[in-house]
């Protein structure tokens, strides 16, 4: 099977209505309900990795199952996660487990810097990650948010530096703008939609909401 890397935009096409992109990874929540139910849909989850000899990260909560997967080897997403991600929505609809799309997020934080060679080996030595590719520090063992360092002009203090990424499935993103317009927000531009948004809270501090349009990963 290859191990080709698959785009956001690729996945969106292959009918993985129960799954979506983020970022490198394929992520999937299932409403189990109850406990004793998402303990048989793990149960299920780990047979048919065993099975394919590919494994995702499971998450067991009270009402739900998050499920996660990724290549590690290639990097990314493989034709191998799309392959266990239909099993697994097969095994979950066995179950009379629906899976709830929506609510599958992934957050990252943003650091603005005009040199980036010159801070990343600090983030990286001081929350004990690892440096990856050319912009990004990230957890090998998933215990933060990776980070990734946004290219700027150089700049003084106060100006905000650090600022929040958050991804979301591609239909929720408008309501979600909605709601931060509400609250009392402002839309900073929306000119590199539907990749990203850029918001600000009433003090200026900003956000990114972001989806797998356009991207690689």
């Amino acid at each position: 099977m290859t191990d080709e890397l698959l785009s956001g935009d690729q996945i969106a096409q292959m009918g993985l209505d129960d799954w979506r992109s983020m970022y490198g990874a394929l992520e999937a929540r299932f409403a189990t309900g109850d406990f004793a139910t998402g303990l048989r849909l793990v149960a299920a989850i780990g047979d048919a990795a065993e099975a394919a000899g590919h494994h995702p990260d499971v998450e067991l909560r009270y009402a739900h199952v998050d499920v996660l997967l990724t290549s590690h080897d290639a990097g990314g997403k493989t034709a191998r996660d799309v392959e266990l991600a239909r099993r697994i929505s097969e095994i979950a609809a066995d179950l009379g487990v629906a899976a709830e799309p929506a609510d599958v997020q992934r957050i990252e934080l943003a650091l603005d810097t005009a040199d980036v060679d010159e801070i990343r080996p600090f983030w990286a030595a001081v929350l004990d990650a690892r440096e990856s590719g050319d912009d990004e520090v990230v957890d090998p063992r998933g215990r933060i948010p990776t980070i990734w360092f946004q290219r700027s002009d150089p700049h003084a203090e106060p100006r905000q530096r650090w600022h929040l990424d958050v991804r979301v499935p591609r239909e929720v993103v408008e309501q979600r703008i909605a709601a931060a317009l509400e609250a009392g927000g402002t839309l900073v531009t929306d000119e590199h939609a539907p990749r990203f948004w850029v918001l600000a809270d009433p003090q200026g501090n900003k956000i990114c909401l972001c989806t797998h349009v356009t991207r690689a990963d």
